[in-house]
């Protein structure tokens, strides 16, 4: 586990540039890195689609007085204000090129994507848009500030790429992927993924822009939009919704806390090698029809059903998704035996920390679902 001492010690003032901070993991990033220094200034860069949701953030907006996110960049005075939020899209060129060289960062960390397979089935342009010609113009910006940059500065500065296992496409009953799998993408979502992989690679071996690429098994906690399995599941139940499992409810998958998460990428800036990938994994494999039901037992005992019902009396099997993986699972021997890192909550823990942070947070999600999302399925294609 990172040793955070040692991390304060190191991080003195650093400035860190973070695209798609008001969505899950990057919020929770954002609001881990405030949580164990007081060394730092952030600049938030984010389009607040629909799953950027800047209500994840607001508690340090109103702390450290941000100015509203359609204010122009030429307003927000940096120095002395740890927090900033800034609206923007990775695509719009000159902005984030201005960007970047008004704030002047040790780290650019990106998180900015489109992330949810079934809405890639619906509609893949998005994630074209995004997810590779945005990371382009991200290369392109940080490029540009990087060949400006001369002595120390220049050699502290990363650029850093979250990525995700779902590149390496599926496993079958044994093995895991290691770094140097080969990429094999099933979705439109782990397609635009893997070719933003490889032009962060491209990137780095090309015009030698120091770049590190993390690829994280599925993560869940705090924050999660809905349409994702855990939350889905979470909020299907308190609102007696049917709780819909693809196929027979076997396909597996690695599952990661978030904050274990958030503790890999504290070491990959602190101590991992430009131009090395790193697998970031929870070493929990669950089937999809374990986790539903884990969370049905944990609401039977938190927050029992009215009538008495068992709230797995309210699973059904559905149609699969088109182009399903069966399995994934990453090894991370790579980043324990070179960062000294290794996850430190177990899936039964964390599990039900989730749990009661939606129970404990239900107008944070209520929120969402009067405004932009309904809980419904999509991905049919």
């Amino acid at each position: 586990m990172t040793s955070y001492p040692s991390y304060k010690a190191e991080i003195k003032r650093k400035r860190i540039f973070v695209t798609g901070g008001c969505g899950f993991i990057g919020s929770n990033f954002i609001k881990h890195q405030f949580a164990h220094s007081d060394n730092l200034t952030i600049v938030n860069y984010d389009k607040l689609t629909y799953a950027g949701n800047r209500n994840n953030l607001i508690d340090l907006e109103a702390k450290y007085k941000n100015l509203p996110a359609s204010e122009a960049f030429a307003k927000f005075d940096y120095e002395g204000r740890p927090y900033s939020l800034i609206k923007g899209d990775l695509a719009d060129s000159n902005k984030i090129h201005n960007m970047i060289e008004v704030f002047e960062p040790d780290y650019i960390i990106n998180f900015a994507a489109e992330s949810h397979v079934d809405r890639s089935i619906d509609g893949p342009k998005e994630f074209i848009n995004t997810n590779i010609l945005g990371v382009y113009e991200l290369l392109e910006a940080s490029l540009s500030y990087y060949n400006q940059l001369y002595g120390t500065k220049k050699d502290q500065f990363k650029f850093i790429h979250i990525s995700t296992d779902e590149v390496y496409g599926s496993l079958g009953n044994k093995g895991s992927f290691t770094e140097l799998s080969p990429y094999n993408p099933s979705s439109p979502y782990s397609a635009s993924k893997a070719s933003s992989d490889h032009l962060v690679k491209a990137w780095n071996n090309t015009f030698k822009l120091p770049t590190i690429i993390t690829n994280c098994s599925n993560n869940y906690g705090p924050y999660q939009f809905p349409e994702k399995l855990i939350p889905h599941m979470i909020l299907n139940c308190l609102n007696n919704k049917d709780l819909p499992v693809y196929g027979d409810g076997t396909n597996i998958r690695d599952w990661i806390y978030v904050s274990d998460h958030c503790d890999a990428l504290n070491a990959v800036i602190m101590k991992g090698n430009v131009g090395e990938t790193y697998n970031i994994g929870g070493n929990e494999e669950k089937s999809n029809l374990e986790i539903v039901e884990k969370i049905c037992d944990i609401l039977n005992t938190e927050i029992p059903s009215k009538d008495g019902r068992n709230y797995k009396d309210s699973i059904v099997f559905v149609k699969d998704r088109p182009g399903h993986d069966f399995r994934y699972a990453v090894d991370c021997s790579k980043i324990k035996n070179d960062l000294g890192w290794s996850p430190s909550h177990t899936f039964e823990e964390a599990i039900l920390k989730t749990v009661k942070w939606y129970l404990d947070n239900k107008s944070w999600w209520k929120n969402i679902l009067d405004n932009s999302y309904q809980l419904n399925r999509i991905g049919e294609k």
